[in-house]
């Protein structure tokens, strides 16, 4: 089982950028699909992004998007660094949640649920008008 860690949430305004990591503990993280998942006051969490497991590849994956963060955020994996980042662009008010990293083995677990394996402590970000 892993273990994870978030870290690069803030304060940004409307239209930045902000890059959210997630790292990870275990010489496994290859074999785990990662998503992020976010959860904004008085809502329940939401599925934002994922990447499955990347086999015999360093960087490799396929990738999945809600359809709010489409052609905006970016999920990526460094297996090297045992790191999943979520590149966020084009960043708006409803977007301000605390975000959550996830892994699981199944990445239709990660992408169609919120009953996955492991879950990060969470970030904190805030878009600002």
């Amino acid at each position: 089982q892993v273990q994870l860690v978030e870290s690069g949430g803030g304060l940004v305004q409307a239209g930045g950028s902000l890059r959210l990591s997630c790292a990870a503990s275990g010489r496994t993280f290859s074999r785990y699909a990662m998503g992020w998942f976010r959860q904004a006051p008085g809502k329940e969490r939401e599925f934002v992004a994922a990447i499955s497991w990347s086999g015999i590849s360093w960087s490799g994956g396929s990738t999945y998007y809600a359809d709010s963060v489409k052609g905006r955020f970016t999920i990526s994996r460094d297996n090297a660094k045992n790191t999943v980042y979520l590149q966020m662009n084009s960043l708006k008010r409803e977007d301000t949640a605390v975000y959550y990293c996830a892994a699981d083995r199944n990445i239709i677990v990660v992408v169609s649920t919120t009953r996955v394996e492991t879950w990060g402590q969470g970030t904190q970000v805030t878009v600002s008008s």
